[in-house]
């Protein structure tokens, strides 16, 4: 598939070829949705919405071959502003387990055993550190567009997923059994993350 080709039709007003483009991606599009809405009926609105506002905005787009990273930065901030509207906004909920059947060996923190409750772990970070790790390693976007989406500078983003590794090695190096209570040695609690990395 020839993208740069189809978009440039589209721009001219072409819905053939603007259906091919999201056909072709519309599973990896449907995840997306899925992992903010957390239910299918809201998450194929925000993909309507986007359809509609991709061919409504589509000769704005400069660089053609950017299109799958321009159109998934429209879904996500569609699905972020439903739910600030249905007030409920919380980034990645981390309560899926079909997306963690997509992580693969070279993810950094692939764990084989179930996953080692990959949604346990994931809840010891904050919600940005745990929305940059899963937008980067679930749905392997690159960091410019993962700091398109969340409108934060590209070195933020690469920290908040460094910070984010290195908090879930700490915890699958031993810490979290030391505790009955299920905290993690030598990890800081979400709160005190709260604090101590306001955009980190």
């Amino acid at each position: 598939m020839n993208i740069s080709r189809l978009v440039k039709q589209a721009q001219k007003g072409n819905k053939e070829a603007l259906l091919q483009l999201i056909i072709a991606e519309q599973d990896a599009y449907y995840r997306l949705a899925y992992s903010y809405m957390r239910n299918e009926h809201d998450a194929m609105d925000a993909m309507e919405d986007m359809i509609v506002m991709l061919y409504e905005k589509l000769d704005q787009l400069q660089k053609v071959d950017a299109f799958y990273s321009w159109s998934k930065t429209i879904l996500v901030n569609r699905c972020k502003t439903i739910l600030r509207q249905k007030e409920r906004f919380l980034p990645l909920e981390d309560e899926r387990e079909s997306s963690f059947a997509a992580l693969t060996d070279d993810n950094p923190y692939r764990f084989t055993e179930s996953e080692m409750d990959m949604q346990v772990l994931l809840s010891h970070l904050n919600a940005r550190q745990r929305e940059a790790i899963e937008l980067r390693y679930v749905h392997d976007l690159p960091y410019q567009t993962i700091a398109d989406m969340t409108e934060a500078p590209l070195g933020t983003i690469k920290s908040r997923i460094s910070q984010g590794i290195q908090k879930l090695k700490t915890i699958v190096g031993g810490g979290r059994n030391e505790n009955d209570r299920g905290e993690v040695t030598g990890a800081q609690t979400e709160t005190e993350q709260g604090t101590s990395s306001i955009r980190t």
